[in-house]
């Protein structure tokens, strides 16, 4: 591997990504637009929900509106990193397959690709994390972007992983919907996780450690470690998956 090639393609990436400047002006904006809904329609009555991650499963009662905040703060992240690893590996593929035939080898290019993404992880989740705690104050800010980092690895590596194995764009990004719709944006949500039937089925799902921990973060003292771990060894597996089929795929160029 060649750190000169390595670099080279880091930055062609992050300059391919900071173009477009609509996609930059949307990872600010729909955030803001998200926790905006949050804090018009929601009220301040306290609402119990279980911390079902935590081996004592500890009850706490929340405002409803700090409920939502971190919720739609992690759905938000989570919608966000999914696409922009989706494009990541899809788009200019053609470009790749030129840089294939020149020299660069397919670890380098999906590396460069990782890193660029990993730039975006850690300033999208600070950003969301400090708006989130201007509308409302998180007990513990650092570890709560640090939870919003471990959902935007996780759906990054899922974006990364359908990149992958779909060539089409609109199916790419249905699946990306499916998935995240689903989880993230809907059974994630411990008002709708406490009352709900086969609460496992939740549990296997890809965003239930990361949201366990930026809950866990905001209201609690207790520790999100053992959710952080298993957030990250789900985005790993996810990882791999993905970095296997794109080697033989771009290997296959040669």
């Amino acid at each position: 591997m060649s750190l000169n090639r390595l670099r080279i393609s880091f930055m062609m990436t992050l300059r391919m990504l900071l173009r477009r400047r609509i996609v930059l002006l949307l990872m600010l904006v729909i955030p803001a637009i998200f926790l905006g809904i949050v804090s018009l329609t929601t009220s301040e009555r306290p609402l119990p929900f279980r911390l079902s991650s935590l081996d004592e499963e500890p009850v706490v009662a929340i405002p409803e509106e700090g409920i939502h905040f971190v919720f739609f703060a992690v759905a938000s992240v989570g919608f966000l990193l999914s696409f922009l690893a989706l494009n990541l590996i899809q788009k200019n593929r053609h470009v790749t397959r030129r840089l294939i035939l020149c020299g660069y080898s397919p670890t380098e290019l999906l590396t460069s690709k990782l890193a660029a993404l990993l730039v975006f992880i850690v300033v999208v989740s600070t950003y969301v994390g400090l708006l989130t705690n201007f509308l409302y104050e998180i007990d513990h800010l650092g570890w709560f972007i640090f939870s919003l980092v471990s959902i935007c690895f996780v759906y990054g590596c899922y974006g990364l992983l359908v990149g992958s194995l779909i060539r089409g764009e609109l199916e790419g990004i249905l699946l990306i919907v499916l998935l995240v719709n689903i989880d993230v944006g809907w059974l994630q949500n411990p008002l709708f996780y406490e009352g709900a039937q086969n609460q496992e089925v939740i549990r296997y799902l890809p965003a239930y450690f990361p949201s366990q921990a930026a809950l866990i973060a905001a209201f609690t003292d207790y520790s999100i470690s053992q959710a952080i771990r298993a957030a990250y060894l789900y985005g790993a597996m996810f990882l791999l998956f993905s970095l296997l089929i794109y080697y033989k795929t771009m290997k296959s160029y040669r």
